[in-house]
C-alpha cells in the first residue's frame, strides 16, 4: 500500500469520529475518469474532507511551503504537488496536466488562499479552468459549509454536477466556476444542521 492510500486508511475513520462530516452528492463523483475537484477553502482541513469523500487518490496542488517545515512529511505522503504562489508555478501545472491526461484526480482551491473574511467566495484564479480546458476534463465544483465541530456534526460538503468548459473563453469559464460552487455555498450556508 503506498502513503496516500495508508494514510487515507488510517485517517479516515479518526476524521469521520472526530468530525462527523455530512457528504451529499457523493454520487457525482466521476469513478473512473480524470477531473478537477474545485471548490471553495476556509479551514486547513479541507483538503482531508475532500479526499476523504471519495474512493480515487487526489493530488493536491499545495503551497510550496506546506511541503517544508513542520507539514512536510503529511504533504509529501499525500502526494501534494508544490506550487509557489509567489511566481509562476510551471512545473506545477505541468505535473497536474500530466496526472490529468493519465486519467487522475487533481483537486484545488480556485481562491488560492483561506477565505477569512465575510465575503462568501474571494475572487477565483484561473488555474482550475486552465487545465480542465488543456486537458478536456470535467470539473467537479464543490461547497463547504459549516464547522470543523469535534464529535458532533457541522462540517458539511456537497459537490455539484461535473461541468465541462472546454469551449467556453477562460473568463467566462471561470465565472461559471465561481457562479456553481457560490450557488451550492447558498444552498447549504443555513442548512447545516447540528
Amino acid at each position: 500500500m503506498d502513503s496516500y492510500k495508508t494514510l487515507k486508511f488510517v485517517l479516515k475513520p479518526i476524521f469521520k469520529i472526530l468530525y462527523r462530516p455530512t457528504i451529499i452528492n457523493k454520487e457525482k463523483i466521476p469513478t473512473k475518469k480524470a477531473f478537477i475537484f474545485a471548490g471553495n477553502h476556509k479551514n486547513a482541513l479541507d483538503p482531508a474532507l475532500v479526499a476523504l469523500s471519495t474512493k480515487r487518490t487526489v493530488r493536491f496542488l499545495a503551497k510550496k511551503e506546506l511541503l517544508e517545515g513542520k507539514t512536510k512529511l503529511f504533504f509529501k505522503a499525500i502526494k501534494a504537488i508544490p506550487v509557489d504562489r509567489k511566481h509562476t508555478s510551471v512545473s506545477a501545472v505541468d505535473t497536474a496536466i500530466k496526472i490529468l491526461k493519465d486519467n487522475g484526480v487533481i483537486s484545488l482551491f480556485p481562491e488560492g488562499t483561506r477565505n477569512k473574511t465575510n465575503k462568501i467566495l474571494l475572487p477565483f484564479k484561473f488555474g482550475a479552468v486552465s487545465m480542465a480546458q488543456k486537458t478536456k476534463s470535467p470539473i467537479v465544483p464543490f461547497a463547504i459549509t459549516g464547522d470543523y465541530k469535534l464529535f458532533r456534526k457541522g462540517i458539511k460538503i456537497e459537490f455539484g454536477e461535473p461541468i465541462d468548459i472546454s469551449k467556453m473563453e477562460l473568463q467566462e469559464a471561470n465565472e461559471y466556476l465561481m457562479q456553481k460552487v457560490e450557488e451550492l455555498i447558498k444552498k447549504n450556508i443555513n442548512g447545516v444542521k447540528q
